[in-house]
């Protein structure tokens, strides 16, 4: 089977994985693909992504490498399973990647932290207000790719609505919610939107008002993903060039402390809700 050309975020993730595992045990990649019977080539491929494994193969790699740690070995083999197809996957070639690998990420996360700004969380837009959003960008979408991105953005909140849905934490500055994309009505909608999502078991909205004064990571919008295990939690970073990904220990205790702290700023989820059912009712 030939190499994977664009292989996707996560698939990139379990071959790096695997890659800090060898480094780990002083194992060249020319061992460790006699040890799975592939040249060298072959376990380059594997590490990049761009071919697959089996979670057979990883389980012997992981215990050639003397991983001691179980419940990550676990975590890389599930990763491995056979890829199913997703409702994202229809739209492969019609959107950049890396929004696809976004609504991968969020399907697979154990547990979700955002932080917004100057945007609305996108698992907590209207459809119009995603609409809008999409219609402003810059250079300017033709008008089917806006509705792809729309349709796409209202799909991936099925991950907040599906019966083993994980939790979700949005930290949503008064700036964002006090931007009136589309006019009052719109924006009142919206507002509405955020507070009923707002009530479910499994969603907890938090509000930083200004008069929490300054605070770290402004202007960015920041998603933090937890996988099964801690060595597998990603970082995603809206950009104006698009999706970035991080993974790197120490980028991923950056964002943990610029979560933590926002939320240390933030206001009480019955104070957050009484703070937008107020900026509702000014609009």
């Amino acid at each position: 089977m030939p190499p994977r050309s664009t292989p996707t975020v996560r698939q990139q993730r379990l071959g790096l994985e695997l890659r800090k595992l060898r480094e780990r045990s002083g194992m060249s990649a020319l061992q460790a693909g006699a040890l799975l019977g592939v040249d060298q080539a072959r376990m380059s491929n594997i590490e990049s992504g761009r071919a697959g494994i089996s979670a057979a193969r990883i389980r012997t790699l992981a215990c050639n490498y003397d991983c001691p740690d179980e419940q990550l070995t676990d975590a890389l083999a599930a990763m491995a399973s056979g890829r199913a197809r997703h409702w994202w996957d229809e739209y492969r070639g019609l959107l950049p990647p890396g929004l696809l690998d976004l609504a991968e990420l969020e399907y697979y996360a154990t547990v979700m932290r955002t932080a917004q700004t100057a945007t609305l969380p996108g698992l907590l837009q209207t459809t119009e207000h995603a609409r809008i959003v999409f219609d402003q960008a810059i250079p300017q979408l033709p008008p089917h790719e806006v509705e792809h991105r729309t349709s796409w953005r209202i799909k991936r909140q099925s991950v907040l609505h599906r019966e083993d849905a994980a939790p979700y934490t949005a930290l949503i500055h008064e700036a964002a919610l006090r931007m009136r994309f589309g006019g009052p009505e719109v924006t009142g909608r919206q507002l509405q939107h955020i507070i009923e999502t707002s009530e479910r078991e499994n969603v907890t909205v938090r509000v930083i008002p200004f008069e929490a004064g300054e605070f770290p990571g402004a202007g960015q919008t920041i998603c933090y993903a937890a996988g099964t295990v801690p060595q597998l939690d990603t970082v995603q970073l809206d950009q104006a060039h698009g999706a970035v990904f991080l993974d790197m220990e120490a980028q991923l205790a950056k964002y943990r402390g610029i979560l933590n702290r926002l939320e240390e700023l933030s206001l009480g989820v019955s104070e957050s809700r009484d703070l937008i059912n107020r900026i509702s009712r000014d609009l």
